[in-house]
C-alpha cells in the first residue's frame, strides 16, 4: 500500500491538472478566437465591397 495513491487524491490531481491546463493555454485560445473574428470581419467586409463593385 506504501506510495499509492487513493481513488480521491487521484480525482483531486486530475482535476487540478485540468485546471491548470486550462489556465495556461487561456490566453492563447483567447488570441485564436479574436483572429478568427478578425479574418471573418475582413472576409465579410472584402465580399461586401465585391458586390457593390459589381
Amino acid at each position: 500500500m506504501f506510495g499509492r495513491l487513493t481513488f480521491p487524491q487521484m480525482l483531486f490531481a486530475t482535476v487540478l491538472g485540468i485546471a491548470g491546463g486550462i489556465y495556461i493555454y487561456q490566453p492563447i485560445l483567447e488570441q485564436y478566437s479574436r483572429d478568427q473574428e478578425e479574418l471573418k470581419r475582413k472576409t465579410k467586409l472584402a465580399q461586401e465591397s465585391e458586390e457593390k463593385r459589381s
